[in-house]
């Protein structure tokens, strides 16, 4: 089930539109001249060999990375006012979270609607609600009051896939969600963005492991600084394109 905002239904503009994006940081040009547009309701990965620009092309989403030319939009709208409206959540690769400290599964979850509760943080039963299925449907109910500390890896990603669920953004982000998890959690964040994308929600993955991409995704991007083939799974994910892609890492 999706708890899409609904300041962006029946939104016409795409939920990704990035034209003729060159960006990167002081002496290195990671992204050159990328164009690429997402559509509604579909699972995208993105896929590439590390330092092909995956994460700058993120951070260029969520409006973190120097442009220096092109332009990127969310719902028709720059990245930065998209995160204010609520329009997009982010799953990072690596949260940064002190294990020791004493915060519990569904404290975690529930950050995740600090954008619907305003400056009080206070709760209302909405929120709450949001928590309780966003848990359920990762299968984290019965964990919800055990430290985060306390969790394995596979646990710890399918929390904070929860906290963005709870968020009830039309577009989710997420950096390498099957790095470290096991085989369980693989196969329940799988189901979770699959009846995210059949709900309407707009996934976009970003991952340098092939294995399950055909199953996992309507469509393919490859990336390496440049948009090298775009399309389905069928059609992108042959041995010349992914040479391309990966060159020697592949074998």
């Amino acid at each position: 089930m999706s708890r899409t905002d609904t300041s962006a239904q029946g939104h016409r503009s795409a939920p990704v539109r990035v034209q003729r994006l060159t960006a990167g940081y002081p002496g290195v040009i990671a992204l050159q001249e990328v164009s690429l547009e997402l559509g509604a309701g579909q699972i995208t990965a993105l896929l590439g060999a590390n330092g092909s620009g995956k994460s700058t092309l993120f951070s260029a989403l969520l409006g973190l990375a120097p442009v220096a030319q092109g332009t990127v939009k969310l719902f028709g709208r720059e990245p930065v006012a998209a995160r204010r409206r609520n329009l997009v959540s982010y799953v990072p690769q690596h949260e940064q979270v002190d294990t020791t400290f004493p915060i519990t599964v569904d404290q975690v979850v529930a950050m995740g609607r600090y954008p619907h509760t305003g400056f009080t943080r206070r709760a209302k039963a909405t929120d709450r609600q949001a928590v309780d299925a966003a848990l359920d449907q990762v299968q984290l109910s019965e964990f919800r009051r055990r430290g985060i500390g306390q969790l394995s890896g596979g646990q710890r990603k399918r929390t904070f896939l929860a906290r963005a669920l709870a968020q009830g953004a039309p577009l989710m982000l997420l950096d390498e969600p099957f790095a470290g998890v096991d085989r369980g959690s693989e196969q329940v964040i799988t189901s979770v963005l699959h009846e995210l994308r059949d709900a309407g929600t707009t996934v976009l993955i970003s991952t340098h492991h092939l294995e399950g991409v055909e199953q996992l995704a309507d469509q393919v991007i490859l990336l390496h600084r440049r948009v090298l083939a775009a399309g389905a799974p069928a059609e992108v994910l042959t041995d010349e394109q992914l040479a391309r892609a990966f060159g020697a890492a592949l074998q």
